[in-house]
């Protein structure tokens, strides 16, 4: 198996060469099908994402008047905002048209900034300063416009990810002390007010902060220094295009539409139902398991929230390169619940929400290979025999233990280890 990932980066470097003016895009996402070398991964996922054009000879001027839009956005809606804030005067002198705009940001900015002070806490990055901070930007303080009565809980709605998150940090990150220095959730902060700024019928909604962590992670740790002092704007527009195809998860209008995370929610237990009804009539006739209990963090976060860092950049690597954008995703999801089918189907209600609230620990490449092995008709079906037949043929039921012991022992065999 080695040789052939081996092959599969030799590919992936050949399809990047200079000489080659133009990157064939399908090519690219067939060979980063199962994931991708770290090294070339900050520009192979500005590439997948369809933020860098595939001309080659295009990538200097674009990424310079992509890069300047940015900051020209940052300097508008942030840093003159904040001059003109400090020379506004009281606002309840009585003149106060130009405060409502800037009391309503806020608002906004009080749930970001409580959601990226939070931000992939079973790592250190975000916590840290970032070698790059913005110009301009940094001596405005974005997260210092949030005041504690801003805070409060009720500047926010209620959401359907509110009190699910897996991943929870021991605490809050914490300002730098240092002037002119900061940290890498500050720069996440000004990425996602911005976004929200500029998609007002999206705004901001808790969960996007899942999203462009990894993004930006990925991008700032480039180990080319030229492409990661530029990682704040890149991954901006690279979280741009990706909320443009995923957005409609976060617009709760859209949630009971053809297009809308109920949708996406009710398709994966459909797929549940085709793919091995035993384990979808356990969870869901039997138990009432509703795909809101787990599936709608998996769907919407695109699995973020299920695994530690590594493995969900790992991850992102399949389902950015997925031709069919995004419809590897529920075929992952239903790989992860067929690794862990003996469990749910001995486990109660209790058991199988906790277990699929907090999935184990799992290599998220072989849930990729499931996943496609799936979806290309080349793994084996589980077995759907039915158990309530007594060896004896006198028709008489076999209790619920002895029922799920052979029903075990009749799939275990075709369970990928």
């Amino acid at each position: 198996m080695g040789a052939r990932y081996n092959e599969r980066f030799s590919k992936i470097e050949s399809i990047l060469l200079i000489e080659n003016k133009i990157i064939d895009k399908d090519e690219l996402k067939a060979s980063c099908s199962y994931g991708v070398p770290d090294r070339l991964r900050p520009l192979l996922w500005r590439l997948l994402l369809e933020y860098l054009p595939t001309e080659r000879a295009t990538w200097t001027s674009f990424l310079a008047a992509q890069r300047q839009t940015y900051n020209d956005l940052v300097r508008q809606m942030i840093v003159e905002v904040a001059a003109q804030q400090s020379s506004a005067g009281d606002p309840l002198s009585g003149d106060c048209s130009h405060w409502g705009g800037f009391f309503a940001d806020n608002t906004t900015l009080a749930q970001i900034d409580k959601d990226v002070r939070r931000l992939c806490p079973e790592i250190q990055f975000f916590q840290q300063t970032t070698k790059w901070p913005h110009r301009e930007a940094v001596s405005v303080n974005l997260s210092g416009r949030v005041t504690q009565a801003e805070l409060s809980i009720e500047s926010y709605a209620v959401d359907k990810l509110a009190g699910s998150t897996k991943k929870r940090a021991s605490a809050e990150y914490a300002n730098p002390k240092d002037k002119g220095s900061e940290t890498h959730w500050q720069v996440a902060e000004r990425i996602l007010f911005i976004y929200a700024k500029l998609n007002p019928g999206v705004k901001y909604v808790q969960g996007m902060n899942e999203v462009l962590g990894p993004i930006y992670y990925v991008l700032a740790a480039d180990p080319d220094e030229e492409w990661a002092e530029h990682a704040e704007a890149d991954a901006f527009f690279c979280f741009q295009q990706l909320m443009s195809e995923i957005k409609d998860n976060f617009i709760k209008t859209l949630d009971d539409s053809q297009c809308g995370i109920e949708q996406s929610m009710s398709s994966l237990h459909s797929l549940l139902s085709h793919w091995d009804p035993v384990l979808h009539a356990h969870l869901v006739a039997r138990l009432q398991i509703r795909p809101q209990y787990y599936a709608f963090r998996w769907l919407s976060l695109m699995l973020s929230q299920e695994f530690p860092l590594p493995d969900v950049i790992g991850l992102w690597d399949s389902l950015f390169a997925d031709v069919k954008r995004f419809t590897l995703l529920p075929f992952v999801c239903l790989a992860m619940m067929e690794r862990v089918r003996e469990q749910l189907l001995r486990g109660d209600f209790a058991d199988c929400i906790r277990l699929l609230q907090n999935y184990p620990e799992t290599d998220s490449l072989v849930l990729v290979m499931d996943a496609y092995a799936i979806r290309e008709g080349r793994a084996e079906r589980p077995s759907t025999k039915d158990d309530d037949s007594s060896s004896n043929g006198s028709g008489a039921k076999k209790n619920i233990a002895e029922k799920i012991t052979d029903k075990l022992r009749s799939t275990i065999s075709l369970m990928r280890k």
